[in-house]
């Protein structure tokens, strides 16, 4: 590798390395703070940057904190779908219903250890704002869209429990995998979140499957 193709390496992951510490910084203002509270300035300062940087690496405070949520969701920063992820691809693919369900719980609760705290901050100022009651609608949106995928995988593979169609399936799908609901039983009720993915998994397979 010649030493320009060096320098420009080196030059890409300080800029990935700074864009993360911006990200941090935010998250943990927002999460204290509030983010109506927390200004550009403050998050620069917390990650140790000039604020010209920050508006120039994300542009608005709303762009931040909409790619914190991308982010914390996916786990990682490749652009990848959910629905074209391999955990939810294997799942959908599963032949075997209540693994499909087991398996649906346990990705919810990965993605929800991560992204809890960011939804939180949306959802309290999404009241108040516009333009982030826009962004938790999206986030809702995108969420149904992934669910609606995995449940109806789940009806081509076999009858649901008597009385239900896809449509209300997908309803107490949601429902139970809710952020709201893991957010009111791991926070307010003191479970783990491995209390919450097996309470969930069975509840799923209760409510969505014949009784055997």
């Amino acid at each position: 590798m010649s030493a320009r193709a060096d320098q420009a390496t080196s030059r890409a992951d300080k800029a990935r390395a700074n864009r993360r510490r911006m990200r941090a910084a935010a998250l943990a203002l927002f999460a204290d703070r509030g983010y109506a509270s927390t200004s550009m300035q403050a998050i620069a300062d917390e990650a140790g940057v000039a604020v010209q940087t920050l508006y120039f690496t994300f542009g608005t405070k709303r762009a931040l904190l909409s790619e914190i949520l991308d982010i914390e969701v996916a786990g990682d920063e490749e652009p990848v779908p959910t629905l074209e992820r391999p955990g939810v691809l294997a799942a959908i693919d599963d032949p075997d219903r209540e693994r499909q369900l087991r398996e649906q719980a346990r990705i919810a609760r990965e993605i929800y250890q991560r992204v809890a705290p960011v939804l939180q901050v949306v959802a309290n100022a999404a009241s108040a704002d516009p333009e982030l009651a826009e962004l938790w609608e999206t986030n809702n949106t995108q969420r149904a869209t992934v669910m609606e995928r995995l449940i109806s995988a789940l009806a081509a593979k076999g009858p649901l429990r008597d009385g239900l169609d896809t449509a209300m399936a997908i309803d107490i799908a949601l429902a139970l995998q809710s952020p709201e609901m893991y957010q009111y039983l791991t926070k307010r009720r003191g479970w783990s979140p491995s209390r919450w993915e097996q309470w969930t998994a069975d509840a799923l397979i209760t409510q969505l499957l014949p009784s055997r």
